[in-house]
């Protein structure tokens, strides 16, 4: 999926991540809150977030760049759950984008006992399981449920483990994918699957993607994440 690029033909990365956060504002993912980060093209070891803003309002002049350790030479404030990103950047070598969000169909199913599972074919990256992370076992009992220190970036790195989700028990949801366009792709369907599968359940006994359909309809949809890109972009304008 080909990337923005500037005047001079060089990748801007900055445009398309400011673009990532309107298409996720458009979509009901993000609203005040929530953030989507990109790992730079530039040099991996460091990553491009917005500073501290609502994302609606993000644009190519408010990114900054962080180490995975979360720091920033920019002297504006930056998220406080930026460790969130750093930590699942450090431990995940293939990841090349992070959005974390509280995208409201995803937080039952991270207080229940009723797992997250692939009910339609669009989402089948949630096989084979979507793990929770439990803030009260790094945190303790008395948090704010924010991952905001790396000890708990790092404890929720190792939840997510090699999942493309990892649920956040009263709080939200984060997504990683291997670009911008398939990290938005997985956010948005991840919350339309959990709409989906909540319905359904009503209904009596569901039928669940098996893993092997769930691989299937990867292989198949993520070569076509583009065409959805394209029209994302185009609504969120």
């Amino acid at each position: 999926m080909p990337q923005e690029q500037s005047a001079d033909g060089s990748t801007d990365q900055r445009r398309e991540l400011a673009k990532a956060n309107h298409v996720l504002v458009d979509q009901g993912i993000l609203d005040g809150f929530g953030h989507v980060s990109v790992r730079s093209d530039e040099d991996p070891t460091t990553f491009l977030l917005a500073r501290n803003l609502a994302p609606g309002l993000v644009q190519p002049q408010d990114v900054q760049v962080l180490t995975l350790d979360g720091d920033t030479d920019d002297p504006r404030k930056p998220y406080l759950e930026r460790h969130i990103h750093a930590q699942i950047y450090r431990a995940r070598p293939d990841v090349r984008a992070v959005v974390h969000s509280h995208s409201p169909a995803v937080i039952p199913f991270g207080v229940s006992s009723v797992p997250l599972r692939p009910i339609l074919h669009m989402a089948g990256f949630l096989a084979p399981r979507v793990p929770v992370f439990e803030a009260r076992d790094t945190m303790g009992a008395g948090s704010d449920l924010l991952v905001s220190s790396a000890e708990s970036g790092v404890a929720l790195a190792e939840a997510l483990g090699d999942a493309a989700v990892v649920l956040m028990r009263g709080h939200g949801s984060t997504t990683v994918g291997g670009s911008l366009p398939e990290v938005v792709y997985r956010a948005i369907y991840t919350e339309v699957n959990a709409r989906v599968q909540v319905e359904a359940e009503r209904l009596g006994a569901c039928t669940y993607l098996t893993d092997e359909e769930a691989a299937a309809t990867v292989a198949t949809n993520t070569p076509q994440i583009g065409r959805a890109w394209q029209y994302w972009q185009d609504r969120a304008v």
